[in-house]
């Protein structure tokens, strides 16, 4: 279980070290994108790993996580990210009006997904809109600093927010888990380890 628990934190960190990169550099790797994406959709999935269509579509996270549990190069805005998206995926989990509508509205854009990259910006940008109709009138808000040139584009404000609706797909399974901000709190060093051992499984497996 905490094996899972630490799947599923990686896929919350690789989304906001994502949303990170794009909001500072205006673009993100696009190969750790397309898994993140994909998550969105995967409600329903067999494991945890299958979310993310495998624990080795996760190492851009797992290498955040361990840097950001256990490592001297730590991004705070990554953290404070991670800590609020966890923040309004709780509140989200008390609403279940809005948790309709964003299953209603993931599983009706679900169908334009099949043949064409899921960053596609048609993608991005219905499920950018998603976002706004729904998590984004959770207060407070989460906050995504950067460079302000690139959080006035369209097509980068489309990806983060796309990006920060997998962040929550994460968060639900999170919290699924049986995972809250006290145990990440205090068994940091211990998810830490187990994610040195996913990254090195990944190593080994050569994915």
């Amino acid at each position: 279980m905490r094996e899972e628990r630490v799947i599923a934190l990686a896929g919350l960190f690789q989304a906001v070290a994502l949303v990170r990169a794009i909001a500072v550099r205006g673009g993100a790797d696009a190969f750790a994108m397309q898994p993140s994406l994909d998550s969105i959709f995967k409600i329903d999935a067999d494991s945890p790993a299958d979310v993310f269509g495998g624990v080795g579509n996760l190492r851009p996270g797992l290498e955040t996580l361990i840097a950001q549990l256990d490592g001297d190069k730590r991004d705070l805005a990554i953290t404070r990210m991670a800590i609020s998206v966890m923040r309004v995926e709780s509140k989200l989990a008390r609403r279940s009006t809005m948790l309709g509508k964003l299953r209603a509205g993931i599983e009706a854009i679900a169908p334009q997904v099949a043949g064409i990259e899921i960053a596609d910006p048609s993608i991005t940008a219905r499920l950018a809109a998603l976002y706004v109709d729904t998590i984004s009138t959770l207060q407070p808000r989460i906050v995504v600093e950067g460079n302000p040139q690139f959080l006035r584009q369209e097509k980068q404000i489309a990806q983060i927010r796309s990006l920060l609706l997998a962040a929550i797909r994460a968060a639900v399974l999170w919290r699924q888990l049986g995972g809250s901000q006290w145990r990440l709190v205090f068994r940091h060093k211990q998810y830490s380890m187990l994610a040195r051992g996913l990254l090195a499984q990944c190593t080994l497996s050569g994915t």
